[in-house]
């Protein structure tokens, strides 16, 4: 496993958020790692591993997962705050141009941060997310976000995560399910094993209106025309094929990777996608920087 160091910063409320801060060439842009809705730092390990020594690699954990901080009002809570958490870890790093990767709630934070931090990312991954969401799959997301599970073993863990996300990555053996459990849950105090994100980040969901899900048009187009790869999951309920084709028709500098027999979100361990990462991050590093 590559070595990583522990990145603290603050918000602007006053939380202290963590990452996970992997060293590299300091000539060649550095990536920022940001996860799903549920997800963690531990989703970007195995990205880490193939890209640090090469370029900086910073897997950044939300408010309310992981090692960051829990926050006191379950309101903040969304993608607007998490840009701005991520603009403030930017600053205080003294990070310029930079290429982000972001899966799911990662890629719309990335969009919000391309029209808050004009001509700073210098290419982007968006994974198995647009600026329109289905409602199918938002409406399954709400269904189980926020909601306790606890385990008494890991292999518990796994074989539950298997029973309901089977259709999700139907061709995985049960190690894999065993790898996933390690990265969505944790060992509590109590020896048993438990989520590792604040429950409460569900509640901005029960607002009335929220089930439409964010309109992000206007945050897609301030991308421009830098490198874009869009990689979507063949069977994704979150990223329709229409949306992602109308992506790619209205960004110059975009391409479509779409990985068969997979659900939300691919792992980007995927076959083909390692290499198309590493062309959109040699592009990245080719182009001139824009105002």
């Amino acid at each position: 496993m590559a070595a990583y160091q522990d990145l603290y910063w603050w918000s602007k409320d006053g939380l202290r958020l963590h990452a996970r801060d992997y060293p590299g060439d300091p000539a060649a842009l550095p990536v920022l790692c940001m996860p799903g809705l549920t997800r963690n730092a531990r989703d970007y390990a195995a990205l880490a591993e193939r890209l640090c020594g090469t370029r900086r690699v910073i897997a950044i954990e939300f408010r309310g997962r992981g090692e960051s901080a829990y926050a006191k009002d379950p309101m903040s809570y969304g993608p607007l705050t998490y840009a701005q958490d991520v603009a403030a870890l930017i600053d205080e790093a003294g990070i310029g141009r930079f290429v982000s990767i972001g899966t799911s709630l990662g890629g719309i934070v990335t969009m919000l941060l391309a029209a808050m931090l004009p001509g700073r990312i210098a290419g982007a991954v968006l994974n198995d997310v647009g600026p329109e969401i289905d409602a199918d799959g938002l409406a399954r997301i709400r269904s189980y976000v926020g909601k306790p599970s606890v385990f008494p073993t890991w292999m518990h863990a796994a074989r539950a995560l298997a029973e309901s996300n089977a259709d999700v990555y139907p061709a995985w053996p049960i190690e894999a399910w065993l790898a996933m459990a390690k990265r969505l849950y944790r060992l509590n105090n109590a020896g048993r094993i438990v989520l590792d994100y604040d429950l409460k980040i569900a509640e901005p969901f029960r607002v009335p209106g929220a089930e439409a899900g964010p309109d992000m048009w206007r945050a897609l187009a301030a991308l421009g025309d830098v490198p874009v790869l869009v990689v979507r999951g063949g069977t994704s309920d979150i990223l329709s094929e229409a949306t992602a084709a109308r992506m790619i028709e209205t960004m110059p500098g975009a391409a479509l990777l779409t990985v068969p027999g997979i659900g939300h979100a691919p792992t980007l361990d995927e076959a083909g996608v390692d290499d198309a990462i590493l062309r959109l991050l040699a592009q990245a590093d080719r182009e001139p920087a824009r105002a």
